[in-house]
């Protein structure tokens, strides 16, 4: 018994770590999670981490499983490296495959190449399997869950210093949310952008995003606005559809533009109540053109009114982040509401 026990403890050992002269790592990996972007930004992360970006031409195989079989991807993964210590071979989609290939990787699992790295994209990865029992072994579980809302802000905070070896500020975290929307993957995509904005610059601050990110959002959020304060519920209505038609991603951003205009508003009102001079209520606000056009606004709408719009739009971004309603619809019915008003 004494030489099989130690045999099984050397055969393990093989299997925690493969590469020499560069980051060791495991041989298999699995990355369970429902939401494809944070799936993609994970497995890009991992790729990072094993193979340098002139390695992928000879050391990267991303199977597509429509077209490959399970004897394709074991030889891959057996393909001797050319150009790098490793192998990677990632499999997207992989429930399927998974499902219909488990006594086969199964026997992969018990022996993986040592030269080679398995990485395999799920939405569920069930613990119960065999397969996943013997997973611990020889490799690693990713399980990607998309954060609670409180825990954006410090997410891309951290991605931002991970990724850019940049500071983005708190405020910049929450209007990027605000005006994109709580999908990670789209905000990491973002922050990205960010980072080439603000090339030269150590920190990303709340103006880069509303430069680079929000101006054509609240360009476009203003001239509906403006619209309706006139009464001119047709014009309105026509801006709004144009933002849609113009811009895919309004359907996820429409509700954060209007929300902080009118909070800018609500804000300005309450200032100017207070005796503070339009141009101080400008500077502490960060409302840099189109001053007369927005103070003839706050001056237009009530106090009570900008408050209850801010309420309004509180419950169409609950309504449609719990599926009761679309953006388009609910952001209309308020523009209608708001000019009849």
């Amino acid at each position: 018994m004494m030489p099989e026990t130690k045999a099984k403890k050397n055969r393990k050992s093989t299997h925690t770590a493969v590469g020499e002269g560069s980051e060791k790592c495991e041989p298999i990996f699995v990355i369970a999670g429902k939401e494809a972007s944070l799936l993609n930004a994970e497995c890009e992360k991992l790729i990072g981490r094993v193979l340098e970006p002139q390695q992928r031409a000879t050391g990267l195989f991303k199977a597509d499983v429509a077209e490959v079989v399970i004897s394709d991807v074991l030889d891959e993964l057996r393909t001797a490296p050319f150009l790098t210590d490793r192998r990677v071979v990632v499999v997207k989609d992989a429930d399927k495959f998974v499902s219909e290939n488990r006594p086969l990787l199964e026997k992969y699992f018990d022996n993986p190449c040592g030269t080679g790295i398995l990485i395999l994209m799920v939405n569920k990865w069930d613990a119960r399997t065999k397969l996943a029992k013997k997973l611990p072994e020889v490799g690693k579980l990713i399980n990607i869950v998309q954060p609670k809302p409180w825990q954006l802000p410090h997410r891309l905070i951290q991605y931002a210093s991970d990724a850019h070896s940049k500071k983005l500020t708190t405020d910049a975290a929450e209007l990027l949310i605000e005006l994109t929307g709580d999908e990670l993957g789209r905000l990491y995509g973002e922050i990205d952008k960010l980072a080439l904005f603000a090339t030269d610059q150590k920190t990303i601050t709340a103006g880069h995003v509303e430069s680079l990110v929000g101006h054509n959002r609240f360009f476009n959020a203003f001239a509906v606005i403006d619209a309706v304060i006139a009464g001119n519920a047709g014009k309105a209505v026509d801006r709004l559809r144009s933002m849609f038609a113009e811009d895919k991603n309004t359907e996820f951003t429409v509700v954060g533009a209007f929300a902080y205009h009118f909070r800018r508003m609500f804000n300005a009102k309450v200032l100017l109540e207070e005796g503070v001079r339009p141009a101080e209520v400008a500077s502490r606000l960060g409302i840099w053109s189109g001053k007369d056009s927005f103070f003839l606004q706050v001056r237009r709408t009530p106090l009570r009114k900008i408050g209850d719009t801010l309420k309004r739009l509180a419950e169409i971004d609950y309504a449609i982040k719990t599926g009761r309603t679309k953006a388009r619809i609910a952001i209309e019915q308020l523009v209608l509401e708001l000019a009849a008003g």
